[in-house]
């Protein structure tokens, strides 16, 4: 590097210095000789540096002179706060929510910033026909400091190369810190330090995970890699272990006892827990009671437990190719929760008498005690509703029939009103006995998926509109409604930006969507979809459709659902693998006993705040 390059490189980081110091003291001017011994200067040659760019950052009026001699940096409304996304070519944006556009910063201003990175950007003045660019000043708040890699000796040190494209600098590991790493192994390294004259950071190996290519070793670097815990802590499992799962006639006693209807479920066939199922019964009327049965993961899941706070840091079940990592305990999971056939389980149901037509007649929610009669795998379920099985009882061959039958009526309903149908081919592996993937099937989504898919969401719609439209008695006599703290699953309407720049590259297939009104936009849509399937060209269609949307979100404020056409939506059905929907749970219970339309202790877990975001 030419000394001239070198020299201006070191003026830009002291500016840099200069910036996070100012930033630092926003109320107080300082003096260079402040500024100074903050950032531990005391040789001659760079003071004067400081002098000069306080001077040069004053003509430009970047920082005002308080008092002669002392300056503070001009108020912050060019500042702002935002999270790091690194480039596959190391370049950032920071993504800012009070910003319209991405804050470009290249990768000589990152200023140590990381992917994820929380961090305080300074905007340049923009420019005429160009991005907005930034300096990064100020890490707020680093999102991980593990990462995965491989580690690569030299005589008396090692560098990991890192698994991730978005780590864009090699770790330093010293001998004293590689614990007993061998040349080529990968390994969970942790970062301790980045001093500022170092170009790597420095870190210390916490964890050998084996040789690349090994297929526990991949697995296990993956989870690491993504923070996914593949264990519980000793204690939540010990915790786990002790809850009460007996069901006893003193808690039968408190619930409806749905034991003797005509209950199954309906799953994949490598499903491991089955939080759903179903229960058919044609009343005197000729109608039919249909219920949607979930398991009554709120039962065993206390607040303020270790074990519910386990729950909500992992806030969902994670699928992998081979395995899944669970949100709660696989005692729960996979046993006490699951709704195994010919056992007695706790759930939470909602019940619909439905006529004919598909119409609700009545519905009730509350608390259960059911037996599941049969488990079927998606593929059962469709033989039955082919016709080409021969099912010896003929009760729940009738109640499948029946199901799917109505199904499709809710289904073609919710499709006239405004529903996107997103029924995009699926790849999933066949594995060997050791986990290894040894060939793809295209999964598709038959009836029988159909089928659960429409109660589920029947149930999910009903449970929010029972919230969010209850109408409520004031002292006056009065009826007005009155908002419930409650958790929805919302998605608002596509970007019409996104829209156009799908516009743009489905009309060079001979494709068109028509952006004229809502309704116009969904049938518009809906049309594209079904005249691309089976097409060349249709998984790039179908997968950029899918990019235009907005992305669905757990919020207390509803807005309804787009990409479904619901007015009201929740996750009432999986609280066995989506923490939401445990919230939800408790939030019905809590109404069904007539609780207060408010709950302060609730707004602990906001769904906003999540550590993982919005789930």
């Amino acid at each position: 590097m030419s000394n001239k390059k070198k020299s201006n490189k070191q003026l830009r980081k002291i500016k840099r210095d200069i910036y996070k110091v100012l930033s630092s003291h926003p109320n107080q001017a300082l003096n260079y000789k402040q500024i100074a011994g903050e950032l531990k200067i005391f040789d001659e040659e760079r003071i004067n540096q400081i002098i000069i760019i306080l001077q040069d950052l004053h003509q430009r009026e970047k920082v005002e002179e308080e008092h002669k001699g002392k300056y503070k940096l001009i108020p912050e409304e060019k500042y702002v706060y935002g999270t790091v996304d690194i480039t596959t070519r190391g370049n950032a944006y920071v993504i800012c929510k009070e910003l319209e556009e991405d804050v470009y910063v290249p990768s000589r201003n990152l200023n140590k910033a990381l992917h994820s990175d929380y961090v305080k950007v300074y905007l340049y003045k923009r420019k005429k026909n160009k991005k907005q660019e930034g300096d990064i000043v100020e890490i707020i708040e680093r999102a991980k400091t593990e990462f995965v890699g491989v580690l690569q000796m030299n005589k008396n040190f090692g560098f990991v190369i890192p698994d991730s494209s978005k780590m864009y600098s090699d770790i330093f590991v010293s001998q004293s810190k590689l614990k007993e790493a061998k040349d080529g192994e990968k390994v969970l390294v942790k970062l301790t330090d980045w001093p500022d004259t170092s170009k790597n950071p420095f870190g210390e190996i916490i964890e050998v995970l084996g040789m690349p290519g090994d297929h526990d070793t991949e697995i296990h670097s993956i989870l690491l890699e993504y923070g996914l815990p593949y264990k519980f802590p000793n204690e939540v499992e010990e915790f786990a272990s002790k809850i009460s799962i007996e069901i006893t006639e003193k808690e039968i006693a408190k619930r409806k006892d749905m034991r003797s209807e005509l209950t199954f479920t309906i799953d994949p066939k490598d499903a491991k827990d089955f939080d759903d199922a179903l229960s058919f019964k044609v009343l005197e009327n000729g109608n039919y009671e249909i219920g949607i049965h979930i398991a009554d993961v709120s039962h065993y899941v206390d607040e303020n437990t270790i074990l519910e706070e386990e729950a909500y840091n992992r806030a969902t079940s994670v699928y992998l190719v081979d395995r899944v990592v669970p949100m709660l305990p696989e005692i729960l999971s996979n046993n006490v929760c699951s709704l195994r056939p010919n056992e007695e389980k706790l759930t939470f149901s909602a019940l619909f008498e439905i006529d004919e037509k598909a119409h609700i007649i009545k519905q009730w929610f509350g608390r259960t005690v059911t037996l599941s009669d049969k488990r079927f795998t998606y593929e059962d379920a469709q033989e039955i509703i082919e016709n080409t099985s021969e099912f010896k009882d003929n009760n729940i061959k009738k109640a499948i029939l029946k199901l799917d039958e109505l199904a499709k009526i809710i289904r073609k309903r919710r499709m006239k009103n405004g529903a996107i149908s997103f029924d995009k081919t699926e790849v999933k592996f066949n594995l060997d006995e050791n986990l290894d993937p040894i060939g793809v099937y295209v999964k598709e989504s038959k009836d029988a998926h159909k089928l659960i898919e429409e109660f589920m969401l029947l149930a999910n719609k009903k449970v929010a509109e029972f919230i969010g439209k209850s109408t409520n008695l004031h002292e006056k006599g009065n009826k007005k409604n009155k908002e419930k703290t409650f958790v929805y699953r919302v998605h608002d309407e596509p970007n019409i930006d996104k829209l156009t720049a799908l516009q743009g590259i489905i009309n060079k297939f001979g494709y068109k969507i028509n952006t004229e009104s809502k309704k116009k936009t969904s049938d518009s849509l809906n049309k594209l979809l079904k005249d691309v399937h089976g097409k060349a060209e249709s998984n790039m269609v179908e997968t950029l459709t899918i990019r235009s949307m907005s992305k669905a979100e757990y919020t207390t404020q509803n807005i309804g659902h787009y990409g479904l056409a619901f007015d009201y939506y929740t996750h009432f059905t999986s609280p066995i693998r989506r923490y939401p929907d445990v919230m939800v749970h408790r939030l019905l219970q809590h109404y069904l006993d007539g609780g207060n339309l408010k709950i302060k202790k609730f707004m602990k877990r906001n769904v906003s705040t999540h550590p993982k975001g919005k789930y």
